[in-house]
């Protein structure tokens, strides 16, 4: 079962501002080989992480986002928790060091 949520421009501030507890969104795009590397990581802390809602943005499609949160490298990991910026991850990192990042914001 598919645990990570699509968000897009229009579904931005229900999904992810307005969600009570930790979210971790991956800004990605189809033709950037290392968020296809870091998504089997994404996927597996979306199966084994019940205390954070996982997220996934296309850049492509949804460049507004993009723009306001300043995403120039892909991919980024941007995680919020009650609505509000917690913390960054840029590039391809291993679910160790996203794990870290999850712990310390619980």
């Amino acid at each position: 079962m598919d645990k990570i949520f699509k968000v897009t421009d229009s579904t931005w501030n229900g999904d992810v501002l307005k969600h009570d507890g930790l979210v971790m969104v991956d800004f990605w795009a189809e033709w950037c080989g290392p968020c296809r590397m870091i998504a089997p990581v994404v996927e597996d802390i979306s199966q084994e992480e019940d205390n954070v809602k996982v997220c996934k943005l296309n850049v492509d499609e949804n460049p507004g986002t993009a723009f306001k949160y300043n995403i120039s490298g892909i991919p980024t990991l941007l995680f919020f928790k009650d609505g509000k910026q917690v913390d960054q991850v840029v590039g391809f990192t291993s679910k160790d060091n996203l794990k870290t990042v999850i712990d310390r914001h619980i």
